[in-house]
């Protein structure tokens, strides 16, 4: 059920940037707001109000808008006119099709003396016998009712009757009241009776679950995945069974005379939000399988066949994949690793459902282990890792034991500067084994 909030409020005065306590046109229709609060208080300069199509059923809050023209309140549960007295601007007042039965509640608009407009039109009180004549009479400062302007000959003529059809319009609210008294007390038994049935219907339900968009599932091995994917298989007769069961009953509400009466229309409503919340569930079936022919994994996710693509999200990882339907999460850990790179994702095009498909790469993963896939050994295959184990470099550990530490106080060391001439240049001695070598002994010896 809607109420009036700032935010609300807030969200329609945009022609206003945003500004409420200067607001003077608000429109706040078809919100299913139940009651009439707040507006009195934070839009104090309101000159139009429209609150049409709601489910208020008491006019109050609003005595305080002392410069608001028009306020319109048709299509909702009010049965009295009634709070209306501080409205000292009010010009035109619409409340059309409520369930006002009470027509003598007009005479609390004598005070408004700007009153130019009003519609009653669609409410019991209309079909009461001499209701115009006794509108006029009441209300002379009126000019049009139901959208038919009042001429000056038929406020004399109503003005004349006035004591004849009052007592007729008296006559009629009673009757019209004790009416209303029975539909009360109807509507309430009713009330509580399907409240007892829902009670009983939660106390006999069984603990079998449903698969839900929402639903984050977690694959620990394929073996296990196996079972766990036969699971919407195997509660799919109740699924079935269950929405079956709830289209009947949807029926079955619509189908059912009822009376208009305020609280025929919260019933209703109610109804529209227990649909409204069931569809928001997303209770959607899927499959998974292993493409060993093609080797890879292939996801068939059951989306509604009419549902815009624009609302579906895929994300494929390594280990999981991820959909994201209208904002609610799929998640399901992958018996495999994929490559989310090569995957890829279509709709049927006669089904609607999803449809992912993800090729296996060369491993598989089993919990947090990797283990390669099995390759025959062959006398061959032997030689051949045998031969790429021998070209592979050998790599020495050095002894920490003979590392020396280096002095970190004289890590830049500063080279003795020695005259060129005293440097002692590095003493050459031919080899013997040299070919070309002749040792002549009448050359001295090299210094």
């Amino acid at each position: 059920m809607g109420r009036i909030t700032e935010d609300l409020i807030r969200r329609n005065a945009e022609h206003n940037d945003c500004v409420i306590f200067s607001l003077e046109e608000l429109s706040l229709h078809q919100q299913e707001i139940e009651r009439l609060e707040h507006i009195d208080k934070w839009c104090r300069d309101l000159k139009i109000l429209y609150l049409q199509n709601n489910l208020i059923g008491k006019i109050e809050n609003v005595s305080k808008l002392k410069k608001l023209e028009y306020l319109n309140l048709a299509l909702n549960n009010i049965e009295k006119i009634e709070n209306l007295e501080g409205c000292e601007g009010l010009t035109k007042l619409d409340l059309t099709v409520n369930f006002i039965g009470e027509l003598s509640s007009v005479k609390t608009l004598q005070g408004n003396i700007h009153l130019k407009e009003l519609f009653l039109m669609g409410n019991p009180c209309a079909d009461f016998d001499g209701y115009r004549q006794f509108v006029v009479a009441t209300l002379q400062q009126l000019k049009w009712l139901d959208g038919k302007e009042i001429e000056r000959s038929e406020r004399i003529q109503a003005l004349q009757n006035l004591p004849v059809v009052e007592q007729r319009i008296r006559e009629q609210e009673k009757a019209y009241c004790l009416k209303r008294a029975k539909d009360k007390e109807e509507a309430q038994r009713k009330l509580e009776e399907e409240e007892s049935k829902g009670e009983m219907g939660r106390s006999h339900t069984g603990s079998g679950g449903h698969w839900h968009a929402d639903l984050s599932a977690t694959l620990p091995s394929f073996e296990e995945s196996k079972d766990y994917i036969q699971a919407p298989e195997i509660e799919e007769g109740q699924c079935k069974g269950k929405e079956f069961d709830d289209r009947e009953d949807d029926l079955e509400f619509w189908n059912k005379p009822s009376l208009y009466t305020p609280e025929s229309r919260l019933e209703t409503l109610r109804h529209m939000e227990k649909q409204r919340r069931d569809q928001e569930r997303l209770r959607l079936d899927f499959t998974l399988k292993d493409d060993e022919k093609r080797n890879q994994i292939v996801l068939d996710l059951a989306v509604y066949r009419y549902m815009d693509t624009s609302l579906i999200d895929v994300d494929v990882q390594p280990t999981y994949v991820r959909v994201m339907v209208k904002g609610k999460p799929f998640q399901l850990i992958l018996p495999a690793e994929v490559k989310p790179d090569s995957s890829f994702a279509k709709r049927s095009q006669t089904t609607g459902h999803l449809v992912v498909c993800m090729p296996k790469v060369g491993e598989v993963i089993i919990g947090c282990q990797r283990t390669s896939k099995p390759v025959k050994s062959t006398p061959d295959s032997s030689k051949e890792q045998t031969s790429k184990r021998s070209q592979q470099m050998e790599r020495l550990e050095v002894d920490p034991s003979k590392r020396s530490i280096p002095d970190v106080a004289n890590i830049v060391q500063e080279k003795k500067h020695m005259p060129r001439r005293v440097c002692a240049e590095p003493k050459i001695i031919p080899s013997e084994e040299d070919p070309d070598f002749e040792d002549n002994p009448e050359v001295p010896p090299l210094i």
